[in-house]
């Protein structure tokens, strides 16, 4: 059990680091004989992650995709998740489309989360109660502490047994669709990049104030997760010793 966080001067040299340790987990992940599983999250921030795995040439025959979250709209509308990693990974990287798993937002939210978990039970042959142990997870973190599609407030913060929901999200006046708390602790490595002025308040209040995941969600993992590393820039980081 394990949290550590890094810094670098630039958001491109922390996407960069997170992007080198993505691909070495997934290439330790390899030696399993098994398919390999990552799970990634949409953001600003991560399509320098993205840019940087994409000019790589690793082999992503064994590589399958999955998403942490997404926006409820069509996978060709600007705020879908699938759309910025399609355009900034996918295509980029020849990544092979059968083996991407999107959520479908542009369903009726519950039914996309429904569907999603069907899969995920599915492709993991899973058990009844048991969860999906994706090799990586990448999350980031926005300005209110939260992670995935899982806000400030949010009730199911707590739950640590359903896998996928669909969340009403007050400030937005809209729904998402996220993996759950007990899918992301579960997880055999997360990184987490997060950047820029606005992070370094919540950052500080993820490392150092009480224990409060429904006020901090970003706390899900800390600081008792189980190998989670934190891609910060200098701005982020700006607080933490």
């Amino acid at each position: 059990m394990s949290v550590n966080w890094y810094a670098y001067s630039t958001p491109d040299d922390a996407a960069a680091h997170c992007a080198q340790r993505v691909l070495r987990e997934l290439e330790n992940a390899l030696d399993a004989g098994r398919p390999v599983t990552l799970a990634v999250s949409g953001g600003s921030t991560p399509k320098l992650m993205f840019g940087h795995m994409a000019r790589t040439r690793f082999d992503w025959k064994q590589v399958h995709l999955f998403f942490v979250d997404e926006r409820c709209v069509e996978p060709t509308d600007a705020e879908s998740n699938y759309r910025m990693c399609e355009e900034s990974f996918i295509k980029p990287a020849y990544f092979p489309r059968a083996n991407v798993h999107r959520m479908k937002g542009e369903l009726q939210p519950d039914e996309a989360a429904r569907l999603y978990t069907e899969e995920l039970v599915e492709f993991f042959g899973l058990a009844a109660g048991e969860l999906p142990a994706f090799d990586v997870i990448h999350r980031g973190m926005g300005a209110d502490a939260h992670t995935a599609s899982l806000f400030p407030g949010e009730p199911l913060i707590n739950d640590r047994e359903g896998i996928c929901a669909a969340v009403w999200v007050p400030k937005l006046s809209k729904y998402r669709i996220t993996l759950l708390p007990g899918v992301l602790l579960h997880a055999r490595q997360t990184v987490v990049l997060a950047a820029g002025a606005d992070k370094t308040e919540p950052l500080y209040q993820v490392f150092n104030a009480e224990h409060d995941p429904l006020q901090y969600p970003s706390q899900i993992d800390t600081p008792h997760g189980r190998n989670v590393a934190w891609y910060l820039d200098s701005k982020a980081a700006a607080r933490l010793d």
